[in-house]
């Protein structure tokens, strides 16, 4: 809304310092200092409401070192980090971007799935809350909602370089030529980016081409499946890794941040062009959207924090997930995520693994065996005597190494 205000000054009155509005940089920092402001103070008094309604988790008797003493501890805390993200994105960002809408619309979809599974398990008393198939079902349907939304929607394209002799003749004749003069139109595109690997790009239509080239236009449906499967899986990662305090806060702001920087380069056509690299039309305005949502994970790390004085509950467990996935999936860089998101494919992988041994080793042998003392991971280094601000601190150094590596990607391949 700030945005449309100063240009609107800025073009009729030429306000002074109106056309601040008009840089990415300027209006992130701005939106992480609003963000900031609102998850720390008035993280304090949503916490004291969820006190006084008596939204105090209920803690299952797991044999973990302090775990007794977190019971009460109010939870459904994500709405914080909804409403710390929310507030600034509206004032700041240009909210007829079709990248804004879809993670606006991600947001309050995974918030609500998650706020309904903590009001049952909390209201209804119903340890289970929400059923899994529900869960489930609303993953899908943000799913088909990205899914169709990134494939179909006109203001969803890319611009590609042109060949490499076209380039050289361009800069023959002008050495100075703009980066713009450098790439070819925007097109629609199903096109990804795959880590480490030299010719990076990978076309979705591949693998309905190979089968039969009359079934490129069918693309859509793989392309829809393979969203839902990573929203799916990002964020019940997400929510595996909400055990300890300030762990899935923690990772998940590096995760953002590092996803920030690629949304920067790959929207700024100089950085593009420098970083050889896919350049993608509008999706800089994502930054804003990080720039709040890292804001309101930091300030929520205020009190969620060892000894915490809040739980995110799976309103925010679920919603960090959904915004991670579709992020990364509108930067073309969702077969980045196993690494990147490295922690969270982890603890689900424990979580797997623990199951399926429990299960062939009881079948197999009359006995269920485990892997790990506890899953997910986490658990496990509890029940090896770690105390869980060791663990979640240790867990934060892996994953800055892990957004290293993946920042690096830029230019291995």
């Amino acid at each position: 809304m700030l945005y449309y205000l100063f240009e609107y000054l800025k073009q009729h009155f030429d306000f002074p310092g109106s056309s601040l509005f008009g840089f990415i940089t300027f209006r992130a920092a701005m939106t992480i200092i609003l963000s900031l402001l609102i998850s720390t103070i008035y993280g304090k008094r949503i916490i004291k409401f969820l006190q006084k309604q008596q939204v105090g988790e209920t803690i299952r008797d797991l044999g973990l070192d302090g775990q007794v003493e977190k019971a009460g501890t109010p939870t459904m805390g994500g709405i914080i980090i909804i409403i710390a993200t929310l507030i600034p994105v509206i004032l700041f960002a240009k909210i007829d971007n079709i990248y804004i809408i879809l993670l606006v619309v991600t947001t309050l979809w995974m918030g609500a799935i998650g706020f309904l599974d903590d009001y049952i398990k909390k209201f209804k008393n119903d340890k289970e809350g929400l059923k899994g198939r529900f869960k489930v079902l609303g993953q899908i349907g943000l799913g088909i909602i990205v899914g169709a939304t990134l494939y179909f929607h006109e203001d969803v394209t890319i611009r590609e370089k042109l060949p490499t002799a076209q380039q050289k003749e361009i800069l023959a004749d002008n050495p100075n030529v703009e980066a713009a003069k450098l790439f070819q139109a925007e097109e629609k595109s199903t096109k990804t980016t795959i880590p480490f690997v030299k010719e990076n790009e990978f076309n979705y239509a591949r693998l309905m081409t190979w089968i039969s080239p009359s079934l490129e236009k069918y693309t859509w449906i793989i392309f829809i499946l393979a969203t839902i499967f990573i929203i799916t899986a990002v964020s019940n990662g997400a929510n595996l890794t909400d055990g300890i305090d300030g762990l899935a806060a923690g990772t998940s702001a590096i995760i953002v941040l590092t996803l920030g920087i690629f949304a920067w380069v790959s929207g700024n056509i100089i950085f593009s062009d420098y970083l050889n690299i896919m350049f993608i039309p509008r999706v800089e305005e994502i930054t804003i959207y990080i720039a709040a949502f890292v804001g309101a994970l930091i300030g929520f790390l205020w009190y969620n924090t060892y000894p915490a004085q809040v739980f995110m509950g799976d309103t925010g467990s679920l919603t960090i997930g959904g915004i991670i996935a579709v992020i990364a999936i509108a930067v073309r860089k969702e077969w980045l995520i196993p690494v990147l998101c490295g922690i969270f494919l982890v603890e689900n992988l424990s979580v797997v693994m623990q199951v399926g041994w429990f299960k062939y080793t009881k079948k197999k042998y009359g006995e269920g065996r485990r892997i790990f003392k506890m899953a997910p991971l986490h658990h496990h280094y509890q029940k090896s005597g770690y105390h869980e601000s060791k663990i979640a601190t240790r867990f934060w150094i892996v994953g800055i190494l892990l957004a290293i590596v993946s920042i690096v990607t830029l230019k291995i391949r």
